[in-house]
Formats: structure tokens, sequence, C-alpha cells
């Protein structure tokens, strides 16, 4: 295995990390700051106030956006299985 085969599967590995975890962060980050600039302007500073919230949207997003993220990492692990038989 040459390091340019190495260094297409890490990129690719990269890549799918971050498209399949983009939504849940980006998601969770959004809620998080509309939590806290509510918390801030009501003056509530409850820690278990931003967790319900975010809890959910990640809820959501898992079931609004499951069967992409699952696609995707099928799609690596088959490009994955198709480098391990190229390799012989």
């Amino acid at each position: 295995m040459s390091v340019a085969q190495v260094t297409q599967i890490v990129q690719a590995a990269l890549i799918a990390m971050l498209k399949v975890s983009a939504p849940v962060l980006l998601i969770s980050m959004a809620v998080g700051l509309v939590v806290s600039i509510l918390q801030a302007a009501t003056q509530i500073h409850e820690q278990s106030v931003a967790f319900v919230p975010k809890l959910v949207a990640i809820a959501v997003i898992l079931v609004i956006m499951g069967a992409w993220m699952l696609g995707n990492l099928k799609d690596f692990t088959l490009y994955i299985f198709d480098q391990i038989v190229n390799l012989s």
C-alpha cells in the first residue's frame, strides 16, 4: 500500500466523518446559541434549561437526517471494502 493510497483513504474518512457529524453539531450549536441568548435576556441561568432543547433538537435531526447519514456511512464502508479487495 503506497503513501498516496493511505492519504486517499484518510481523506475519504475525514470527509465522511465531517458529512455525518456536521448536521448534529450545527443544530446543537445553533440551539445552544439561541438558548444562551434567551437565558441572558431573561437572566435564568439554569443548566438544565439548555439541555432539554438541545436533546430534542438532536433527536429530531437524527430522525430527519438519519437515513442520509447511514447512506454516507454505507458508501464509505463499501469504498473501504473495495480498497481492501484491490490490495492483492
